[in-house]
């Protein structure tokens, strides 16, 4: 479970510029946590991930990250490789603000960075430099940092789905083709699982995935078996960032909700969603940020006992406890 508690290596109040060894080898599903504030003078920070600490030459940064506030106010994304920039990547929608609180959340996936800010997605920035080759972490100009802290912990071992039963996972697969043997595991779509314990208060289903690039919507349904009755459909619409959510119950679709703070998901990025079953309600999180409630309409919890998923996702792994 993606959470961002109990955090490794902390660092307080670091002096800015702050350069850094970063204790660990960062691998995919590893987090570097920033947590700070924007001065009110501040033209621009930047946050680099860097293959050492050298000046002169100057250090190779696999990954910079610069909001900028002066001009353009927006974010500039960049490698750094023989003291020569690469072309820039610019993210316009800014979610930093002079004189507001941040926290920023850097995840290492096998073949990109992916960062939230304050809970929300924010970008994507696919590897120029090796993973492996990053060691420093580097903080510079208007900034103040309250804390930094490592989250070490590998995505890919939990990833590794080849050698583990099914129910293992809390779940009974109702279709053996579901789950991929060769290569990287991965599920195949659709995928409907029966849950080894029925639904009901204090029970949580996590789903693992990551987005295609041209994602229009996918739907993560919870069951009662006998009925076929859904008493839970969230179904994020990436086309139209609507996160609708509803419930087929006696042969019917009730009424849409879809009010929601902001659309947590994108194109591409990596989640981990975590469905609680609470006495009223299902809570529902992504990447650890809570995202909505949905009220019971279904009240026979305890006959909740299926999960199905589909649509423009790769779908990487499933929990039920």
């Amino acid at each position: 479970m993606l959470s961002l508690n109990n955090l490794q290596n902390v660092i307080h109040n670091p002096r800015i510029p702050y350069v850094g060894t970063i204790s660990e080898q960062l691998e995919p599903g590893s987090l570097i946590v920033i947590r700070g504030h924007v001065p009110s003078d501040a033209e621009r920070f930047q946050v680099d991930l860097q293959c050492g600490s050298s000046l002169k030459p100057r250090a190779d940064v696999a990954f910079h990250f610069n909001p900028r506030f002066k001009r353009g106010n927006c974010i500039v994304c960049n490698t750094l490789t023989n003291e020569r920039w690469g072309w820039e990547e610019i993210t316009y929608d800014m979610p930093f603000q002079k004189e507001k609180s941040f926290e920023i959340v850097i995840m290492a996936l096998k073949d990109k960075f992916q960062v939230a800010v304050n809970g929300k997605h924010t970008l994507l920035y696919a590897h120029r430099i090796k993973l492996e080759k990053i060691d420093t972490l580097g903080i510079y100009d208007h900034v103040n940092v309250h804390s930094v802290g490592f989250r070490f912990s590998s995505v890919s071992a939990l990833l590794d789905l080849q050698n583990t039963q099914a129910s293992t996972l809390g779940l009974t697969n109702m279709n053996r083709e579901n789950i991929q043997k060769s290569g990287i595991s991965q599920f195949t779509l659709p995928f409907e699982a029966r849950l080894n314990s029925p639904m009901g208060p204090g029970r949580t289903v996590v789903i693992k995935g990551e987005v295609n690039m041209k994602a229009k919507s996918f739907n993560i349904d919870l069951i009662a078996g006998k009925s076929k009755d859904i008493a839970l459909h969230l179904n994020p619409r990436l086309n139209i960032k609507a996160f609708v959510r509803n419930s087929f119950l006696n042969d019917a679709w009730g009424e849409e909700e879809r009010n929601i703070t902001f659309f947590p998901f994108s194109p591409g990025m990596y989640f981990e969603m975590i469905i609680y079953c609470d006495t009223r309600d299902f809570k529902v999180a992504i990447n650890g940020a809570h995202s909505l409630e949905y009220k019971h309409r279904f009240r026979d919890l305890g006959s909740i006992d299926t999960v199905a998923i589909n649509g423009d996702i790769h779908l990487l792994e499933v929990r039920s406890w």
